[in-house]
């Protein structure tokens, strides 16, 4: 018998919500998450009832319903937020991360002002929801090498002091022109601040910075405190440069399941998050697919490691 897509969608939820109440009791479960730059169009209610029913335990937050604004979204307003707060807890749900477009590349004074004000205003919402950490981006290596890591590790130390009494930490995610363990580990090393951290992209190392996860976790191990995870195969049809197509978690070669695990045994304690980027890449699966299937993925992984 065909099974539908209703069908897989409402067993996946089941076995999953079973499995985590299961397992809720073990110290060792794996905390997941994904990004809600996976899931565009969905309302904050629809975010939150799926995560808990699908067995994740966070929510990235990037964006809400079209628009990457989430200072100005009505649910993190004042009179608001405390109800925002209260629907998280209420579905056994935090907010893992709270992801900036903020870079700290900019050379032009400025621009670099607004940037910096920019992730700022992003650091007051996620001590507002009680939520651990922002992330921000290096992105672009504009000017000479070292200046470039200078200048975005001075922002980082600033950003740093501004989030500590705030109980927040900025992270800076391994993403453009930053994806090799070197160039991180110096702008973190320089940064030197207690309340800066980096945000593992894996599948960017991986795919543009050309490092297995044995060395990325053994160079940058000590900065990690929150993960993306995604999947890629090579495609002759993406622009130039870029020629990978994102698929479904497992479906790749990207080594997904050793990121994980050598996360894992590293001592990580923070969120694998699943970033599936929808927003910009509309003809990927329905989140609906994605993220169950990320979710069953996961699942296997925890069982295996502590079978």
């Amino acid at each position: 018998m065909e099974l539908t897509r209703r069908d897989f969608l409402q067993a996946t939820g089941i076995t999953l919500a079973a499995l985590r109440m299961a397992l809720a009791t073990e110290s060792s479960q794996l905390p997941i998450g994904f990004s809600t730059l996976g899931c565009p169009t969905w309302e904050w209610s629809k975010i939150l009832e799926f995560a808990q029913t699908h067995g994740f335990s966070a929510v990235e937050l990037r964006g809400l319903q079209g628009t990457m604004e989430l200072p100005a979204r009505p649910e993190f307003q004042s009179g608001r937020i405390d109800a925002s707060k209260r629907e998280i807890a209420a579905k056994n749900l935090k907010i893992a991360c709270v992801s900036s477009s903020a870079h700290l590349h900019d050379a032009d004074v400025a621009k670099r002002s607004q940037q910096i004000a920019d992730a700022k205003r992003f650091i007051d919402l996620a001590a507002s929801l009680g939520a651990p950490y922002i992330r921000v981006f290096g992105n672009n290596l504009e000017g000479p090498r070292d200046q470039a890591v200078s200048r975005i590790a001075s922002g980082l130390n600033e950003l740093g002091t501004y989030a500590a009494p705030r109980k927040v930490t900025v992270l800076i995610e391994s993403h453009g022109d930053f994806t090799d363990s070197p160039t991180l580990s110096q702008i973190l090393s320089r940064a030197d601040s207690p309340n800066v951290g980096l945000l593992w992209d894996a599948h960017h190392t991986f795919v543009s910075g050309k490092e297995e996860p044995e060395f990325t976790v053994q160079q940058l191990g000590k900065f990690i405190r929150h993960t993306h995870l995604k999947d890629s195969v090579p495609s002759g049809d993406s622009p130039p440069g870029n020629e990978r197509r994102y698929v479904l978690t497992g479906h790749g070669d990207v080594p997904v399941r050793r990121q994980v695990e050598v996360l894992a045994a590293s001592g990580y304690k923070g969120c694998y998050s699943f970033e599936w980027e929808k927003v910009w890449h509309p003809d990927l699966e329905e989140p609906e697919i994605a993220f169950s299937d990320y979710a069953e993925f996961m699942r296997k992984i925890h069982i295996d490691r502590h079978s």
